[in-house]
């Protein structure tokens, strides 16, 4: 009886510090938080990633697991002898003077998950920035990318980025394995060759804007909203005003004026389109969309990059943010309480135990 009270009343005492440790590293984490606003920089840096390798250390690891150990010495035997006759070569070619063989062709990944604001643009932006310091004409990017679209400006600027690439005349390549619609399609048809899964959805040419307006509900209670504006077009439609037919007529010019410029834009990188039968803001399966010429290919990401590494090395780009100071407290207060809640979760355990 006495053990069970002294464990109870230790596991009340273990509970009682959790917490105060846990309120302790969020009044840190707050403080934390507002000096990392004012002095802290959100800068980041490009990290590369060898596919090849990937590949290679994935292929070991199921060698290892299915083949006898014979086999394995005999295979890694071989693979010795090959490196050392290459090595041999290379040797014997530098001193006759020859010229050495051309490096393979590199291919760079970039990946670009749009949301509505297109806001992974500005780690697109430092990542293809990265890539022209080193990429040649014979080089190759491939974009993977996802998006079902969003603001004209966001995913206009994303577009630009990708014409960058196209500008130093290095072949690009798009591969969508989901969607790329609307703003998604408008950074897609920029590729020199664009492919997607069987049943990713592209197209969704087109432009929308949609919005409520409240002016009958407030004129039910008896309270006005006033705009005042200069300029005629400042402001065509409002959420709480009185639409008017001339204000709407102006805002449907600006959204024609938009799919106009939307399908110019398609049309200069993908001129065999028949524009009046696919600007609709439709969208397509890619097997259909293969055939209206919308894509240029079926294939996934994967086996595109899979093949790819037979004949070229093949490296993922990323740019990734250093974590801010409240990040960092933030991590290590949830990594401190989880770990103080298994502790105490374990000697309750073991106060059960033992009180039997």
């Amino acid at each position: 009886m006495h053990v069970t009270e002294f464990l109870a009343e230790y596991g009340l005492f273990l509970a009682k510090t959790l917490t105060l440790i846990i309120g302790i590293l969020l009044v840190v984490a707050g403080v934390g938080a507002a000096v990392s606003k004012r002095r802290e920089a959100r800068e980041g840096h490009v990290e590369v990633k060898h596919i090849n390798r990937h590949f290679e250390e994935m292929q070991q690891e199921i060698e290892d697991e299915i083949l006898d150990e014979s086999r394995l010495k005999q295979m890694h035997k071989e693979q010795k002898k090959r490196d050392k006759q290459e090595a041999k070569e290379r040797k014997k070619a530098a001193k006759k003077g020859t010229e050495p063989e051309p490096e393979r062709k590199r291919i760079y990944v970039l990946d670009f998950d749009g949301d509505l604001h297109a806001s992974q643009v500005d780690w697109l932006r430092e990542e293809i920035s990265a890539v022209l310091m080193m990429a040649r004409k014979e080089d190759e990017v491939v974009v993977r990318l996802e998006s079902g679209g969003g603001l004209v400006h966001g995913y206009g600027l994303a577009a630009s980025q990708l014409e960058r690439i196209r500008r130093r005349e290095i072949p690009l390549t798009i591969c969508v394995d989901k969607v790329a619609a609307s703003g998604g399609y408008m950074m897609a048809c920029i590729a020199n060759k664009l492919l997607t899964a069987p049943f990713a959805l592209v197209g969704s040419i087109g432009v929308v804007a949609q919005l409520p307006n409240f002016h009958r509900l407030l004129k039910k209670h008896d309270v006005d909203y006033e705009v005042f504006t200069a300029g005629e077009y400042k402001r065509t439609v409002t959420l709480f005003g009185e639409n008017t037919e001339h204000g709407r007529k102006k805002f449907v010019e600006e959204l024609e004026d938009t799919h106009g410029l939307f399908k110019e834009f398609v049309a200069e990188y993908r001129p065999e389109l028949d524009l009046e039968k696919i600007a609709t803001g439709e969208v397509w399966f890619g097997k259909r969309a293969l055939g209206l010429g919308l894509i240029d290919g079926i294939s996934t990401s994967d086996d595109y990059l899979f093949d790819a590494c037979e004949n070229a090395d093949v490296y993922r780009v990323s740019y990734e943010l250093k974590k801010g100071l409240q990040e960092r407290l933030s991590n290590f207060s949830v990594q401190t309480a989880d770990r103080l809640a298994d502790r105490l979760v374990q000697k309750l355990q073991e106060s059960r135990f033992w009180s039997r």
